[in-house]
Formats: structure tokens, C-alpha cells, sequence
């Protein structure tokens, strides 16, 4: 068992891409907080909004999130990132769960909430820990990585008032079915700023019911680059929070976990198969202002991305079988031998 634990913590690794930093690098830990409070004081976003174009999470915050964002189910969820900056990179050392719930794209922070960050922030320094909060992280559970209004308006009033402040955003579902974290980093465009035209960016499966709320705020927000690290200094904590959520992972079925967003998937491909025949219909009959005569110049055609979605639920779909089938043979049918 602790070799099949290993082996899947190797692989989680890999397929992260989490990259293990020299001993002589182990410095990334450490807090300067002259330094800190200098970057404070130069203020280098106000003259550049796209400053920060970089976001560094260690492997220990990165697996306390996923477990927080799972143990969620279809409920939002909330927490705090604590970090510092070093240049155009925002690098998150640790993360903790707030006691925060909401619904689909509403996640408001109560006053008790509020309460617990400040508290615990308090409460951390006096151990040593003098790190500052540099970002907030949420869930959402089965329709991908992105702000939704709510949570626009919630960034742009951090980063008002806390920054340096950056947004994160897991996809809890579609971690399970993909076997690699869903997860995305923000940070939002001061009120008023334009931003100037781009290229279109990496087409997302996104349900048809969101699309409208992210269609409407996508101009409001850009994305950072992220990546993972983890340290010498940290193997310890990072091997028991693996052990439990590789005892969670065991004991789950993407297939059963998941049915109910493996579902919605099916039916929002459905409908959305369905606008596509209705597109064609009234392109091809004359009637004009359909879906095709919305496509932007270098963007994916309505039927390239419906192709697209179902290729990644099929993907998803025999990964869970596929993880299912190994863990019979590993478990079920040893248990037989034995007997």
C-alpha cells in the first residue's frame, strides 16, 4: 500500500508538473518583511495593472485546497492563501479553509468569516508565521475556472483595499474526473480600465448556463500563469496530507462521485447540440443572426466546440472506468487470492 501511495503521489507530481526546488532555493520560504513592506510602499501595480503575471503555489497549499474544494460536493467553498511577492510572481506558501459556503457562482463572505481571517491572521504571527494573506481561493464544482461577477466584485474590493491580491478558482468535479487539478489564478482590472483586444483565448467547456454570466465579466479580469513547487523543508507535512487524500481517493468512484456532474454534462451538451441544429436551420433558410454569424475572426466554430465537449466527457468518462477496473483488480481480486 505505501508503495501504491508513493507511485500515485509521483504521479500526481508529474501530471501537476510540481517541480522540487534546490536546497540552495529553499530561501522561498523565507519572509522578509523590510522587503515585503517596500514592494508595499512602491505600489508597482498602479503603474502596470498586468504587473503580476505570475503565480507560484507550493505543493502543501495546493493539496489543501483540492481536499477543502472536494470536501465541498456541490457547494462553494472559501479560503485564504497566505504568501508574499517577489517581482512579477505572486508566491503562495500555505492556505486555509474559511468557514464559508455558497451556491454556484455566490460565494459571499459572512461577517463571521471575516471574523476568522482576521482572527486567525493574528493568531498565526504569534508561532512565527509572519506571512501576509496574498489572495483568496474558491470552488467551482462542474463548471470550470473563472470569475463570475460576484466574484469579480469581490476581487476588484480586495485588491482595493489588501493588495497584493490574486484570485484562484478550483474545478473540484472536474479534478476527480481528470485526475489532474482544475485550477486557475485572477486578478482584476482597476474599475474603468479597458483592456485592449486580444486573441482569443483557450476555448473552456463552460455550461450553458454560466456562459452568459462569464461572457459578460471576461473583459474585467486576466489570468495568471501558474505553477507548482515543493521543498525539502516541507516533505514531511506534504507526505501525511497525501496519505489522506490518497485514502480518499481510494475509497471514491469518479464514476459515483461524480454522477451527478457527469449528468449535467450530458444534458448541457444535449441543449447545446440542439442551438447548434437550430443555428444551421435558420443560417441555411435564410434568417440570419444565428449562432455561426456570432463566430469572431479566429475563433472555433459553434460545432468545433461542441466537438470538443464531448471528447472531454468521453476522456472523463474512461479515466473513471479505467481507475475503477485497476482499483477491482488491485483490491477485490487480491482479496479472492487470499481467501
Amino acid at each position: 500500500m505505501a508503495s501504491l501511495s508513493s507511485s500515485a503521489q509521483k504521479r500526481f507530481e508529474l501530471e501537476n508538473n510540481i517541480k522540487t526546488v534546490d536546497q540552495s532555493q529553499d530561501l522561498i520560504y523565507k519572509y522578509d518583511n523590510a522587503d515585503q513592506q517596500s514592494i508595499l510602499s512602491a505600489k508597482p501595480w498602479t503603474s502596470d495593472v498586468h504587473h503580476y503575471k505570475k503565480v507560484q503555489i507550493s505543493a502543501v497549499a495546493l493539496i489543501k485546497m483540492v481536499m477543502h474544494a472536494r470536501s465541498g460536493g456541490n457547494i462553494e467553498v472559501m479560503g485564504i492563501m497566505q504568501g508574499k511577492v517577489v517581482g512579477d510572481t505572486m508566491i503562495v506558501m500555505d492556505a486555509f479553509a474559511l468557514p464559508v459556503e455558497g451556491t454556484e457562482t455566490r460565494v459571499n463572505a459572512q461577517a463571521e468569516g471575516y471574523e476568522y481571517m482576521v482572527e486567525y491572521m493574528l493568531n498565526i504571527k504569534e508561532v512565527g508565521r509572519m506571512e501576509n494573506a496574498i489572495g483568496w481561493y474558491h470552488s467551482h464544482p462542474g463548471y470550470g475556472c473563472w470569475l463570475s461577477g460576484i466574484d469579480v466584485s469581490t476581487q476588484m474590493l480586495n485588491q482595493q483595499f489588501q493588495e497584493p491580491f490574486c484570485a484562484i478558482v478550483i474545478d473540484p468535479n472536474r479534478t476527480i474526473s481528470a485526475g489532474k487539478v482544475e485550477l486557475g489564478a485572477f486578478r482584476t482590472y482597476p474599475a474603468g480600465y479597458t483592456p485592449p483586444d486580444e486573441a482569443p483565448s483557450e476555448y473552456q467547456n463552460i455550461p450553458l448556463s454560466k456562459i452568459e454570466d462569464f461572457g459578460v465579466h471576461s473583459k474585467k479580469y486576466y489570468q495568471l500563469e501558474v505553477s507548482y513547487f515543493k521543498s525539502t523543508l516541507d516533505t514531511n507535512l506534504l507526505e501525511l496530507l497525501w496519505h489522506k487524500y490518497w485514502v480518499n481517493t481510494l475509497s471514491s468512484s469518479p464514476l459515483i462521485t461524480n454522477h451527478e456532474y457527469n449528468a449535467r454534462q450530458m444534458m448541457d451538451l444535449a441543449e447545446k447540440v440542439e442551438q447548434a441544429e437550430a443555428g444551421i436551420s435558420q443560417n441555411r433558410f435564410g434568417g440570419g443572426g444565428g449562432f455561426f454569424s456570432e463566430k469572431k475572426k479566429g475563433e472555433e466554430s459553434l460545432l468545433s466546440k461542441i466537438a470538443k465537449d464531448s471528447n472531454k466527457i468521453t476522456v472523463e468518462a474512461a479515466h473513471g472506468l479505467m481507475n475503477q477496473v485497476l482499483k477491482n483488480s488491485l483490491f477485490n481480486d487480491g482479496v479472492k487470492r487470499v481467501a
